[in-house]
């Protein structure tokens, strides 16, 4: 055990060295730093690799193997309720902030032009929910269309509770070796983190410039602001509540999770580290890890609710528009109920923006001040994303470990 967090530690300490040394190679040289984007494009790749088998297969046994339509019902309800919530605290936390500070003075229009809003599609309720049924299969894990993935996968577990016991436990044996074989890959591929991270974070920093960094550092300031509070704060605290454990222990334990979101800025990347450390090193039942994470990698968007409920309002102060508290109260719902749905939508974070800008009639032009500096808060909020996803993750671990404990007692 000894030896096992030693590893873990020494890990940490060099990514942590591989991002600090990324930021200063992307400025002190950051023509080489474009050219060596391969390697971290290569490091992610690797990653996104095992998602969809792992996806799969994880949520496959982890229904089969819950053994009742009635665990189910239980553990899916508290998911997606925990997920809810945290996604309203942290737009709660962003509009509570943006009325406090109020950033943003008032800038023409003219001039300003974003051809990617132009070129999307309307977005339809219909349509949304359409996108989340698979109608081939093969084509949804081809293209790593997650949220397919995710329905077929549980239909296809809740189908084996109904077959023979003999068939039900060939499949789930299979499936259980798939997602056991993938973590083992990706304990291969954590080992290559901090070339990885070397490599994106000098990228970044050389494409996006200093300049563009500085011309916006007010907005930056408070979007990282609410991220690192309710990071820091606000999920500790409901982790604390409602598991009663020492949440900074907890954090201390997973927080390579949250720096490899950081330097890959993809949730799904991310999740079969996520996937191994939460039961390693967090302590989560497997099959708990297996039905929560990829759902949350999904869904749960607290980092990306955050971000666009500050951004739409800093657009409101650029265009000169009053947003009231009803306005603000409507901003924050739509906010919440897109960020759940609309996940399972290419883009969804534009789509989500375009979205909202349209509800409050600003203009979808002055996307193009803040998409400079996207990039950089897009790592900075996928790494709450997915921080929020191991904090559910532990909550609902736990809560159940109760349940089945008082059941036994009973």
């Amino acid at each position: 055990m000894f030896q096992f967090m030693q590893k873990h530690s020494s890990l940490n300490k060099l990514v942590m060295t591989g991002i600090i040394l990324g930021i200063i190679f992307g400025i002190v040289l950051p023509e080489i730093a474009l050219q060596q984007k391969v390697i971290g494009t290569a490091f992610v790749s690797f990653l996104k690799m095992l998602v969809v088998p792992l996806v799969f297969a994880s949520i496959f046994s982890a229904v089969s193997g819950l053994g009742t339509l009635e665990q189910l019902k239980n553990i899916g309800l508290k998911t997606i309720l925990l997920y809810l919530i945290t996604t309203a605290l942290s737009v709660l936390l962003a509009i509570l902030m943006m009325n406090i500070f109020n950033i943003g003075d008032v800038v023409s229009a003219d001039g300003l032009h974003y051809e990617g809003a132009n070129n999307m599609d309307e977005f339809s309720g219909t349509k949304m929910l359409l996108s989340f049924i698979p109608t081939n299969i093969f084509q949804a894990l081809a293209t790593g269309d997650m949220m397919k993935v995710i329905v077929f996968g549980v239909l296809l577990g809740i189908a084996t509770l109904y077959l023979e016991e003999q068939e039900h436990k060939t499949l789930l044996k299979f499936s259980t070796a798939v997602s056991n074989a993938m973590l083992k890959i990706a304990e291969w591929i954590i080992k290559l983190t901090p070339i990885g991270v070397f490599s994106l974070i000098s990228y970044v920093v050389a494409e996006q410039g200093i300049d563009v960094i500085i011309g916006l550092w007010k907005y930056m300031l408070l979007v990282l602001a609410v991220l690192l509070i309710h990071g820091l704060l606000t999920l500790p605290l409901v982790l604390s509540v409602l598991a009663k454990i020492n949440p900074y222990r907890y954090l201390n334990n997973i927080k390579e999770v949250p720096l490899m979101a950081f330097s890959t800025a993809s949730s799904a990347a991310t999740l079969p580290v996520s996937m191994k450390v939460v039961q390693e090193k967090g302590g989560v039942k497997k099959e708990n890890a297996a039905f929560v994470l990829p759902l949350g990698a999904t869904v749960s968007m607290d980092g990306t609710a955050a971000y666009l409920t500050i951004a739409v309002m800093y657009i409101a102060n650029l265009s000169g528009v009053t947003l009231n508290f009803g306005d603000q109260l409507l901003l924050g719902i739509t906010v919440v109920a897109l960020s759940v749905g609309v996940a399972a939508l290419p883009s969804a974070s534009l789509v989500m923006m375009v979205v909202i800008l349209h509800q409050i009639g600003l203009s979808v032009e002055y996307l193009a001040l803040i998409v400079a500096v996207d990039r950089i808060l897009d790592m900075a909020r996928t790494s709450l994303n997915v921080t929020s996803d191991m904090v559910v993750t532990k909550i609902v671990d736990t809560l159940s470990r109760r349940n089945t404990a008082q059941a036994t007692w009973d």
